[in-house]
């Protein structure tokens, strides 16, 4: 009795009575693929490649003096330097906090690991505003610290100490998010295997841990830098926007292009686009030396 199973007969594919064409699965596979390629294309043109060029036409509207001079003047200076010693800060900070948490989560297993968890992803479910908010309740005038902060004479709000706590709030998952599934992928064999054989914990870390972990580390401080340059909403709540004192560079481009003046505000928006773009490089070079980009492939 015939029946209607699958069957391969030579060059073409049966299966029932319907018979495909040997190519029409890659010839099908091959337009959709070229559809998808163009939309994703066509999605980057519009809203990334256009608005950059955009911004960097603004900047040089009127020529490269215009545009040195909006980056050389004293206020854009000031942003610069401050921008830069926020980020100086807060990464470092960041950097030992993330290896610390996902040593520990990777590596232990203790009561409240699930929490320790939720909190460190809780700057990405948070807006910054609202994480400004919080440092103004706790550190504001009206706040149980206050009388205490202004006997001892430290200012938080409005400078630079509050710039650089609600950078750190905002930018603390980046570095122990890379590392946690890494780690955990990793296992704890290799350091049993170290401190089996008399290594300390420090000798352990140095020599084992961190060399396993050094190109996550690296995104991660990557991707931690680039959200604590590009940082505003948190910055914004807590800085008082004084000119030259508290403004990183996202603030004073607010206060340029409020002001009208859109070429100096555009030239400092490039070099903030600028400096994403070389983080965007050295993105793409340390998933190419260390297979970041694989890892689901595995």
């Amino acid at each position: 009795m015939a029946t209607d199973t699958l069957a391969v007969p030579g060059p073409s594919l049966a299966i029932g009575r319907r018979r495909l064409a040997p190519n029409a699965a890659v010839t099908e596979g091959a337009g959709t693929r070229a559809v998808l390629l163009g939309l994703a294309i066509g999605f980057l043109a519009l809203f990334l490649a256009l608005p950059l060029a955009a911004v960097f036409g603004e900047a040089f509207r009127q020529g490269v003096g215009a545009y040195l001079a909006a980056l050389t003047e004293p206020d854009a200076l000031a942003a610069i330097r401050l921008t830069l010693t926020v980020a100086a800060i807060a990464v470092p900070l960041n950097c030992v906090f993330g290896v610390a948490a996902a040593w520990a989560i990777a590596k232990f297993e203790f009561r409240g690991k699930t929490f320790l968890i939720t909190l460190i992803d809780l700057p990405f479910s948070v807006s910054p505003v609202i994480s400004g908010l919080v440092f103004v309740l706790l550190f504001g005038s009206g706040s149980v610290l206050a009388p205490l902060l202004k006997s001892a004479g430290i200012e938080i709000l409005f400078a630079v100490p509050g710039i650089v706590l609600a950078t750190l709030f905002v930018t603390f998952p980046f570095v122990a998010r890379e590392l946690i599934p890494l780690m955990q992928d990793q296992g704890t064999g290799d350091e049993e295997a170290a401190l089996s054989l008399g290594a300390s914990g420090w000798q352990t870390f140095r020599y084992v841990t961190l060399p396993n972990i050094k190109w996550g580390l690296l995104y991660g401080v990557l991707l931690c830098n680039a959200r604590a340059m590009g940082e505003f909403g948190a910055v914004s709540v807590v800085s008082g926007h004084i000119r030259g004192l508290t403004n990183t560079m996202p603030l004073h481009v607010e206060i340029l292009y409020n002001e009208y003046n859109f070429v100096a505000a555009f030239a400092v928006a490039s070099l903030l686009a600028l400096l994403a773009l070389v983080t965007l490089i050295l993105k793409t070079a340390l998933e190419a030396r260390s297979g970041i980009g694989r890892r689901g492939e595995r």
